[in-house]
């Protein structure tokens, strides 16, 4: 690739993390300082409280986001992937063999994960709420109009789900550009008329800040908080655009044009503390405030649109990774797998989105419900790359302390800050984590406990599939492939077969389909073809988290490994087992009886391997759990 190549690719890459990784972050300009200073805090409007909190803004963007993310958590990529998903496959790979710390350490990252839906509900809805509120700085008569704009404007952004986000996604990065370039034209405007908010460049003022608060910190910070959100998307996303273009677009635009225009909003405040009713559009004259609203309102649909994505992306990981149940999977482009649709998600999340917007009523209301979450998350990641950065990256164990635990000591003030507005509000999004979290903890356990009853009480394969040759049963043409998920035992499939049709197929496959703690697994380590006995070959196919599952073409491969499969001449025999819960041994009456409604509703298994529907037979089975 030539030199002109590949700037150019970096650019356009570059301007693409524009719109995607930092939306989230880019719109906490709209209510931050308003939240600062609203009454619930208590800090004073003066002019040493002002530069403070700028300062302790600004310090905080430098420490979380620059050195934190941007400088150490980038450098953990999973082949290439980042995202709390990827982090804990790799924290969990570094500790090797020790059964103890992986299922801490797994456990860890599931609920981060759950907490992630918290973010995927909260976000949307303080965005677009506190973007439509500008309406009321306009004139206060459209105020009762606020919530039903909004709720309008969700609707739109989740109907549109469904086509996908291709041509949206190209218009993404130049409108943030553009965002960021107003935010800080705006902001330079009031720093030329009160120039003495530059000293909260000067970290003395943050921590003179923070420690004549005493004990009332952490509400400051509390609120404070709201300017980091939207930090792990850097992570998150680094599987998309890589870690330069996210670094590039962080110190070369968004890092400057937040920094400018949360000093602008300061100097506002110096000259006119009345603009605390909303200091963002107090920023622009009456004639441009129609054009910011329409905008900011832009921008957070866009930041919107990248929590909501990224809530796919993940409920597709955790399902590929044993944590969910099927659900279906709809590819939006031809040309990029990431882009994907989930009815089912969306429209939960738009179900959730519109209970927060109504019961909450306002983005202020809103703020104490947001970032309990992501600071929660925050740490989780913090404690994660510890064991990534002492046992994947070696480094002595000193080292590895020092490098985590400042950003562990600021996590931890982040979390007791939010965890304050519990009542207020954060427990939402902690209710809905725990929710999510118990759901895929008794997925991912009622599954153990399936495989263990079938393979209790199913027959071994290898004895069955021998003797079978004995008894010379009636063979057919064609292929035949059982999907299993314990290769080691028959198929209640085969087993079907062989006494309700009394034939046995030429060629029978006992298929196996593997999701690694990876992101991605290369097409020449995807299958593994092991010989059986004459007519049974056992195949395994190996998938990472981010891989698409497709069976028809995995099954291509094996003629490479000495077994072409036609596709035209095979039929997939499916085992579909009815869950029966019991009394007893295993799991409480009440998470068997979620598991059983969990497995009833769960997507179809032909779908989801897009196995050819007029080759699929599907046959079920009574399992007691």
């Amino acid at each position: 690739m030539s030199t002109t190549t590949s700037r150019e690719s970096l650019a356009a890459l570059t301007l693409g993390a524009m719109g995607v990784v930092y939306g989230d972050i880019g719109t906490s300009p709209l209510y931050t300082m308003k939240e600062v200073f609203s009454p619930a805090t208590g800090i004073p409007l003066d002019q040493a409280h002002l530069i403070g909190a700028v300062s302790v803004i600004f310090w905080g963007l430098m420490m979380v986001v620059t050195l934190k993310y941007v400088m150490l958590i980038l450098r953990a990529d999973n082949r290439g992937e980042g995202g709390i998903m990827a982090l804990t496959a790799l924290a969990v790979e570094a500790v090797g063999a020790k059964p103890g710390k992986r299922l801490v350490l797994l456990l860890l990252g599931v609920f981060g994960a759950a907490l992630f839906y918290g973010d995927s509900v909260i976000t949307p809805a303080i965005s677009v709420l506190s973007a439509v509120e500008g309406l009321e700085v306009v004139t206060p008569t459209l105020k009762p109009f606020v919530l039903p704009i909004c709720a309008v404007v969700l609707i739109a952004l989740f109907a549109v789900q469904r086509f996908g986000t291709g041509l949206v996604g190209k218009l993404f990065g130049p409108i943030i550009v553009i965002w960021f370039a107003v935010l800080a034209v705006f902001g330079v405007f009031e720093i030329i008329q009160q120039p003495i908010i530059l000293t909260a460049l000067n970290p003395i003022n943050a921590a003179q800040f923070l420690l004549q608060q005493g004990w009332h910190v952490f509400v400051g910070v509390g609120a404070i908080v709201l300017a980091f959100t939207g930090a792990e998307a850097l992570y998150a996303d680094m599987g998309h655009f890589g870690k330069r273009p996210i670094q590039f677009a962080w110190g070369g635009l968004v890092l400057p044009a937040l920094a400018i225009n949360y000093m602008g909003q300061g100097a506002l405040l110096l000259r006119d503390p009345t603009a605390i009713e909303n200091p963002f559009y107090r920023l622009f004259p009456a004639e441009l405030l129609i054009p910011a609203v329409v905008l900011a309102t832009c921008a957070t649909v866009i930041a919107s649109q990248a929590v909501i994505s990224g809530a796919y992306s993940m409920t597709k990981q955790a399902i590929q990774l044993g944590l969910l149940p099927r659900m279906a999977v709809m590819y939006t482009s031809a040309k990029e797998l990431g882009q994907i649709y989930m009815p089912e998600v969306n429209w939960l999340l738009l179900a959730a989105v519109l209970l927060a917007v109504v019961g909450f009523g306002s983005s202020s209301a809103m703020a104490a419900a947001y970032g309990i979450a992501v600071t929660v998350t925050m740490l989780i990641t913090t404690l994660l790359t510890f064991f990534v950065v002492r046992h994947g990256w070696h480094y002595p164990t000193p080292v590895a302390i020092v490098a985590t635990s400042i950003f562990l000591t600021v996590d931890l003030l982040l979390v007791v800050s939010c965890a304050i507005k519990f009542f207020q509000g954060g427990w939402f999004p902690l209710v809905m984590g725990l929710g999510i979290f118990v759901v895929m903890a008794t997925w991912r356990r009622e599954r153990e406990l399936l495989l263990e009853s079938i393979r209790r009480d199913d027959p071994e394969l290898m004895p069955f599939i021998e003797g079978l040759s004995e008894h010379g049963v009636h063979r057919v043409s064609r292929t035949a492939v059982y999907a299993v998920a314990n290769p080691s035992t028959v198929p209640q499939a085969l087993m079907h077969n062989l006494k309700h049709n009394q034939v046995l197929h030429e060629r029978n496959v006992i298929l196996t389909v593997v999701f690694h703690e990876v992101p991605w697994i290369p097409f020449e380590e995807r299958v593994q073809v092991t010989p059986l006995t004459a007519g049974f070959w056992r195949i395994q196919v190996n998938y990472g988290f981010k891989n698409t599952p497709d069976i028809p073409k995995a099954l291509e491969l094996c003629k490479g490994k000495g077994l072409p499969i036609n596709q035209f001449e095979t039929s997939y025999f499916l085992s579909c087992e009815i869950i029966v819960p019991t009394k007893g041994s295993g799991m409480s009456h009440w998470r068997e009886a979620l598991f059983a409604l969990m497995s009833r509703n769960s997507g179809s298994v032909a779908g989801f391997f897009r196995l050819p529907n007029n080759c699929v037979i599907e046959l079920g089975t009574r399992v007691q759990i």
